[in-house]
């Protein structure tokens, strides 16, 4: 069974993004196929800038100039990051191995 209304996520665990609007980038950790936080969280961002609901969420481990924490951002809000600079976030060591060509892929996790 397909359901026709349902979208692709564009942006893979590990990609490396930048936001459309804002100055933060950050890569990706999490993706929900529509929007799955607050509708107060929802809300509260400005109605001219508010995104969609109906459409992928990804959680990312984000920085900007000042900081790092975690964000969650509409993939309307989303463009890759093509600048080759090296992410900071200090939590990318717990999720993410980086391989020889610079790629993320996410680390294996074996119960113990």
């Amino acid at each position: 069974m397909t359901d026709e209304n349902v979208k692709v996520a564009k942006f893979g665990l590990g990609a490396v993004v930048r936001h459309r609007l804002y100055p933060f980038r950050g890569i990706v950790f999490d993706v929900d196929p529509v929007f799955d936080n607050t509708e107060e969280w929802w809300l509260a961002i400005p109605e001219d800038v508010r995104p969609a609901k109906d459409q992928p969420f990804y959680h990312l481990l984000a920085e900007n100039a000042e900081s790092e924490y975690v964000a969650y951002v509409s993939e309307q809000n989303l463009v890759p990051d093509t600048s080759g600079e090296a992410l900071r976030h200090a939590g990318i060591a717990e999720v993410f191995v980086q391989d020889a060509s610079g790629a993320y892929r996410v680390r294996d996790r074996h119960a113990n």
